[in-house]
């Protein structure tokens, strides 16, 4: 059995009811959104908690336009949540996401020691 047929045995689908664990493509999905170095900069900048876009801008030294393209990936992955307040946008990290890929990757883990 590959790794990989293991893996899906090992790791339960989402059951759409706030499951905890992650499918083999929803863990890509947030694998592959993390894998940009700019947005994992954006992560790490929102660890600390919500910020504007502005103040991601500035921090990170980036244009909007580019920042907003990351924003929205990292969205789309289920990573991010945001908010509007007036004409500002803030967003900040979905922490269920966040331990739900935490999950998987121990899991994998367990899987990969057993091989």
């Amino acid at each position: 059995m590959s790794v990989i047929e293991r893996l899906s045995a090992v790791v339960p689908v989402v059951d759409g009811a706030g499951g905890c664990c992650l499918a083999s493509a929803e863990a890509r999905a947030l694998l592959k959104a993390l894998a940009d170095p700019i947005r994992l900069q954006v992560v790490e900048a929102l660890a600390g908690g919500e910020r504007c876009v502005c103040e991601l801008a500035d921090a990170l030294a980036l244009a909007q336009p580019r920042l907003s393209f990351h924003l929205k990936v990292l969205k789309d992955a289920g990573l991010l949540e945001g908010r509007q307040q007036g004409r500002w946008t803030y967003y900040r990290l979905r922490t269920e996401a966040i331990s739900a890929l935490r999950l998987w990757l121990d899991q994998l883990l367990v899987c990969c020691s057993s091989v």
